[in-house]
């Protein structure tokens, strides 16, 4: 590799890592056309490292690619979401199984810290963030590289639906979440596999039926 192929891979990573955090937050709305001019302007890059930089996101799940025509935020109609959830409520239990015999007593501090922090905090975008840690370091012990981006694709691609969802749960303080959060918790440190996973299987559950009753959350704009 040149060193001017390793300069535009650096900065193709650092540009999908900016976009990424703005994608996650909300920033671009499902949807919106992501132009590579203007990404290219906003970052002093030239295309090249730009369109690789689209290429990951594409695989990642934050955006679609669509040949000859642009990139776009990636969206879901109602039944794509459904579908997403039901899959997420087969495979995540899954991943969970696998990771908690391998959660270390750090770990499990760091999710109690987590957990602790989303009982005390009462904004949408940042209960948002620490629930997304807390789940996937609940599944950072699986020794599966499979599995794990599969999990982390299906997140990034219903990221603006759990927002969502959230909103929803914002009147009453996330209650629900957060109580299914502490009793997932108490499982996997008695390391009770079979019950952190019907609990997170309601968890996700819960969510999509939610989103269901929603029908209005997917016509654009509306996220």
């Amino acid at each position: 590799m040149s060193v001017s192929s390793e300069s535009e891979l650096a900065t193709s990573h650092r540009i999908a890592a900016a976009l990424k955090e703005e994608i996650l937050s909300g920033l671009y709305p499902p949807g919106v056309r992501i132009r590579q001019e203007d990404i290219a302007e906003q970052y002093g890059a030239s295309r090249s490292p730009v369109r690789e930089a689209l290429r990951m996101l594409d695989a990642q799940g934050l955006i679609k690619l669509v040949a000859h025509t642009g990139a776009w935020i990636a969206e879901l109609s109602l039944s794509e979401c459904e579908e997403m959830y039901q899959i997420r409520e087969r495979i995540e239990p899954l991943i969970l199984h696998m990771s908690i015999p391998n959660l270390s007593a750090d770990v499990l501090e760091e999710l109690q810290r987590l957990a602790t922090a989303m009982e005390e905090n009462r904004d949408i975008e940042t209960f948002l963030k620490l629930d997304r840690e807390f789940h996937l370091l609940t599944y950072s012990g699986a020794q599966t590289a499979l599995l794990g981006e599969m999990v982390d694709r299906l997140w990034n691609t219903t990221q603006h639906y759990r927002r969502a969802y959230t909103k929803l749960l914002a009147g009453n303080g996330f209650k629900p979440a957060l109580y299914e959060h502490f009793l997932m918790l108490s499982a996997i440190k008695k390391l009770d596999v079979e019950d952190a996973e019907r609990i997170l299987y309601g968890h996700i559950r819960r969510t999509r039926l939610e989103l269901s009753q929603h029908p209005g959350v997917f016509t654009p704009g509306n996220q």
